[in-house]
């Protein structure tokens, strides 16, 4: 494959983003194809975020397809990035997968544990790749820990902890671009985009996430004129592994701190790491047993990932973790290799976030955490 011939499903700023990003960084990609309900996210300039002409007109060889299934059928797409709300990413690749169309992602990968079983047995029955696009794996912090833990200077992780703490701008033009195509904001537990945050945490531990309890603070949150509820907005979850590992993790979709928004804490036998994220100063600290004095050193903690900084076309999208990401899922696809981040870890790194939601729901009851590739696996709620 010299040529990678893309279809995009899914308009929203996201999808868009996506559409910029293999355009204007891969000579090799192809735009040939896009699809979304609302034609009015590439046929209008109203939605475009701040372009002054619709946002289709950049591409004029691109055929936009209001049917999904009829763009899969009929575009001879060789990779179809899934970017619809993050309620209903499952049917799409399932639907992908079927015709054995690679796939690449967003998170999280499910909605639900019946979605994880029909979605890993459809992968199972595919030729097709499906890679997951947990762009929080290819920032700064994750390679550094990773590297860090490879090394012997970390040792072996005991206690984790991660929050996504989301500030909200009522009225702004960034919520209207967020809102715009986000019904699933509505009723998105919080708990349940987990993925960000424990993505990262994940590429050093050896085993799964096996129990959980999680509690909500009951609606505490203002209301906005988008959303017209008064949800629970903060939740608050602890996970352990079988053999006692324990992540700590606090989400929310809207507040008034604005304060940072993605930040660590790993606790090692042998050292620790942290990445803090306030006020746009984001710092990533380590110390470790291995190194004279047990000194506490620091870094800057932007999400540029290493080895790319000084490539500033790319550090719009996501500080440059799209970039990468798309880049290693392009060089697989072309190469044949497996998926850069494959569907498993997808899973570990969503399955966490609905048991979380639902021991929530029976008042921070513990559950046991089942995987689709488990032998007791089941799907109970």
């Amino acid at each position: 494959m010299k040529e990678i011939r893309l279809g995009i499903v899914g308009l929203g700023h996201r999808g868009r983003a996506m559409a910029m990003l293999s355009c204007d960084a891969f000579e090799y990609v192809k735009l040939v194809a896009v699809c979304d309900k609302y034609r009015r996210n590439w046929f209008d300039s109203e939605t475009a975020d701040t372009r002054e002409v619709a946002f289709g007109k950049d591409y004029p060889d691109t055929v936009f397809y209001e049917d999904y299934e009829t763009m899969l059928d009929e575009a001879g797409l060789d990779l179809v990035i899934v970017e619809t709300g993050a309620d209903v990413h499952a049917a799409f690749i399932i639907k992908a997968l079927r015709r054995n169309i690679n796939v690449l992602t967003d998170i999280p990968v499910v909605a639900s544990l019946k979605e994880a079983e029909d979605l890993w047995r459809a992968a199972e029955e595919s030729t097709a790749m499906i890679s997951v696009g947990a762009n929080p794996n290819e920032q700064k912090f994750t390679v550094f820990l990773k590297d860090f833990y490879k090394r012997g200077l970390l040792g072996e992780p005991f206690a984790m902890e991660a929050e996504y703490i989301h500030w909200w701008l009522p009225g702004s033009p960034v919520e209207r671009i967020l809102n715009e195509n986000g019904e699933w904001r509505k009723l998105l537990s919080p708990i349940r985009y987990c993925t960000h945050s424990l993505g990262p945490l994940l590429t050093i531990l050896n085993e799964p996430l096996r129990k959980v309890s999680c509690f909500s603070c009951h609606g505490r949150s203002p209301v906005d004129d988008y959303l017209q509820v008064n949800k629970e907005d903060m939740q608050s979850a602890q996970f352990q592994t079988d053999s006692g590992v324990i992540v700590r993790f606090q989400r929310n979709g809207r507040c008034r701190a604005k304060i940072g928004y993605h930040n660590y804490r790993v606790f090692g036998s042998e050292g620790y790491v942290e990445r803090l994220d306030r006020f746009d100063k984001p710092v990533i600290r380590y110390n470790t047993t291995k190194e004279e004095n047990n000194a506490l050193r620091e870094m800057s903690g932007e999400y540029m990932p290493p080895g790319y900084e000084n490539n500033e076309s790319i550090s719009r999208f996501h500080g440059g973790m799209d970039y990468v990401m798309l880049l290693k899922v392009y060089t697989a696809l072309l190469n044949g290799e497996p998926a850069p981040i494959s569907l498993k870890e997808g899973l570990a790194m969503t399955i966490p976030g609905i048991y979380a939601e639902e021991s929530a729901k029976r008042g921070g009851e513990i559950l046991r955490i089942r995987y689709p590739w488990d032998e007791d696996w089941k799907v109970d709620f």
